[in-house]
């Protein structure tokens, strides 16, 4: 059997990115750093992350179809995200893939790559 070629595909496809995505906002949804920053109603962000993770892993390019570039830094740049925020929601992701049951091996890759792009996003120390 050969090796799938994305991690997107590795881990399941988009059914195993909704997972994740659910998880991780059912943690954000209660966490005191992070709720503040998002809106009440979460259904469009999570509709939003599921298009950008699936495309980010690998996926379809529905992001970049239905939304333009993602343009990450520039789209949160109204929300003050500190250094404390990015590891508030890097936690809660970590958290996210071990309840969706991730492979190890992806969600390493996975969480080691969203790191990244949880740094970028800060943009006001504490």
């Amino acid at each position: 059997m050969s090796e799938p070629g994305t991690i997107y595909e590795a881990i399941g496809g988009q059914e195993a990115v909704d997972r994740i995505v659910d998880s991780l906002y059912k943690h954000i949804a209660k966490h005191p750093l992070l709720i503040p920053i998002f809106p009440e109603d979460l259904t469009e962000t999570i509709w939003k992350q599921e298009l950008f993770l699936a495309q980010f892993l690998g996926g379809p390019p529905r992001y970049l179809e239905e939304r333009g570039h993602p343009m990450l830094r520039r789209r949160h740049l109204e929300f003050p995200i500190t250094p404390e925020r990015g590891k508030a929601w890097l936690d809660c992701m970590e958290i996210a893939l071990k309840e969706a049951e991730i492979e190890e091996k992806y969600a390493k890759a996975m969480f080691d790559r969203l790191t990244t792009v949880a740094g970028q996003m800060v943009n006001k120390l504490e």
